[in-house]
């Protein structure tokens, strides 16, 4: 198995259908012992008990830098050690550009930017300690081309900042052995998007993916298996795109 022995935690993966709890069960099949962090306290506990024994879920709000410090504080207790994060939790707005206000900024930027440094920076002491890591960073393939279907362009900013911030970790951190590494999803199918998605406008946006399907939680969960195993040793600073060629650069 690709991750025997190894601890996990990922962040926003209590959602059913979401790309989180896909990627828990991906590690947990794969023998990792995994931990849930979600807004939602009650929801991580059950989707970690959907995984069986050995994984816990606990309530943490990644815009609160104490939250992140004393979720991590009891990953350390329960498991010893965190061999790889996955920083997955955001949100999106579908808003244009002038209705933006400072509130959706700042509601949208702390989740999916700021978020990503107070886990890491919570998170990056241990992985030092213990003499490395693998950290995985969900960005978007919106932050590539400037927007996209169900996010607004302060979506396609913050995930853009995420792709520098997470090469700046890769850069800073190397020497630690802690590996740092972005993952730009297409449209996925999730709880977010499904009930948006009539059935004409899956057949207007399949015509612009030459693999003519959306994607799956699943098809984003199989690499961030790669990227938290041993297979990706020798990546850090990358970002690998999992859009279905949505976007071909």
């Amino acid at each position: 198995m690709l991750l025997q022995g190894k601890f996990a935690v990922i962040s926003g993966a209590a959602s059913a259908r979401g790309i989180g709890l896909a990627t828990a069960r991906r590690f947990a099949a794969e023998g990792a012992r995994v931990a849930i962090l979600d807004i939602d306290a009650a929801a991580a506990e059950t989707a970690a008990a959907s995984l069986g024994e050995g994984h816990i879920g606990l309530g943490c709000d990644v815009t609160d830098s104490g939250a992140c410090r004393d979720a991590v504080a009891a990953v350390l207790s329960a498991f010893g050690r965190i061999d790889i994060l996955i920083n997955n939790a955001g949100i999106t707005q579908k808003i244009k550009l002038l209705d933006i206000g400072i509130a959706d900024w700042s509601r949208i930027m702390d989740v999916n930017l700021t978020g990503v440094l107070l886990l890491s920076q919570a998170v990056i002491p241990a992985m030092q300690a213990q003499g490395g890591g693998s950290i995985a960073c969900m960005s978007s393939v919106s932050a590539q081309r400037g927007g996209g279907i169900f996010g607004g362009p302060h979506y396609s900013a913050a995930k853009a900042g995420v792709l520098g911030l997470a090469k700046a970790m890769a850069r800073e951190f190397g020497p630690d052995k802690i590996r740092v590494n972005c993952v730009t999803p297409g449209l996925i199918e999730t709880d977010i998007t499904g009930g948006m998605l009539t059935d004409e406008m899956r057949l207007d946006i399949r015509k612009n993916i030459p693999l003519d399907r959306l994607g799956s939680a699943d098809d984003v969960a199989g690499i961030y298996l790669f990227l938290a195993s041993d297979l990706s040793a020798y990546v850090t600073g990358a970002t690998i795109d999992v859009n279905g060629g949505m976007l071909i650069h």
